[in-house]
């Protein structure tokens, strides 16, 4: 996390993320051929994605929240494999590119504002000083929670309610911690808003005297990353979950 902002969200929404589950979903057939290694693989996904929203329940760095929030998804992805959801977890790595990249650029106009501060305990109230970067960073933060209709409502709950069909030991396992983390993601994402945008500023009065909102080469890829996390998950709903589906 010591990299620039737009470098941490290329690899949180694109590099790091698409790599090992892109892989896993290529290779399926093999996968479909070994019962056991899947059920290892749900077991390691789910234990994965907990273990990572308890570390972001614990940061104060704004970008380390969002990281451990990148791992705690990408728990979910491995799970949704490990059950056999291979188009699912294709469809919530495509749809967590969206608001991960929304959320680590947001974080970036935040850390930029308030002269490279990113610890969360010195921000607040940057609601009334950055207006726009918070719409921006609230929508994020919604999707990431699964918020119904946004983009990630889609491919998450989908993923836990297909997880909770299966029935089997390990799906019930995987289901019961994914339910658990969906809770503590929500958790701290309000913790991050609340800390940053809402309640009286704690920031030293020099940082507030040069804070200032976005410039339009800044904000523009903010805006079409919101329009992805907002309306992307309902549209391609058909082609990952299936065509002609009621969800």
């Amino acid at each position: 996390m010591e990299g620039p902002s737009p470098v941490s969200a290329l690899i949180h929404a694109a590099t790091m993320v698409t790599a090992g589950v892109f892989l896993l979903v290529r290779c399926s057939t093999l996968f479909e051929l070994a019962p056991s290694v899947l059920e290892y693989v749900a077991i390691i996904g789910a234990a994965t994605a907990i273990m990572a929203a308890t570390s972001g329940l614990l940061q104060n760095d704004l970008k380390k929240v969002i990281a451990y929030s990148t791992c705690s998804q990408l728990g979910f992805m491995v799970f949704a494999c490990g059950v056999s959801q291979y188009s699912l977890s294709l469809f919530h790595l495509v749809n967590h590119a969206f608001f991960k990249a929304l959320l680590f650029l947001g974080a970036g106009a935040v850390i930029h504002a308030v002269s490279n501060e990113q610890d969360t305990r010195k921000f607040g109230g940057l609601s009334r000083l950055l207006p726009y970067t918070y719409v921006m960073f609230l929508i994020g933060s919604l999707a990431l929670m699964g918020f119904p209709f946004l983009t990630g409502f889609y491919s998450k709950d989908v993923i836990l309610e297909v997880t909770a069909a299966g029935q089997t030991l390990t799906s019930m396992y995987a289901y019961n911690l994914g339910v658990i983390t969906a809770f503590f993601t929500s958790f701290y994402s309000l913790r991050l808003l609340k800390l940053t945008f809402y309640g009286i500023s704690r920031s030293p009065r020099a940082y507030l005297l040069h804070t200032h909102e976005l410039v339009e080469d800044m904000a523009y890829p903010l805006a079409v990353l919101a329009l992805g996390s907002i309306f992307f998950g309902y549209f391609a709903r058909d082609l990952f979950i299936g065509f002609g589906n009621s969800y």
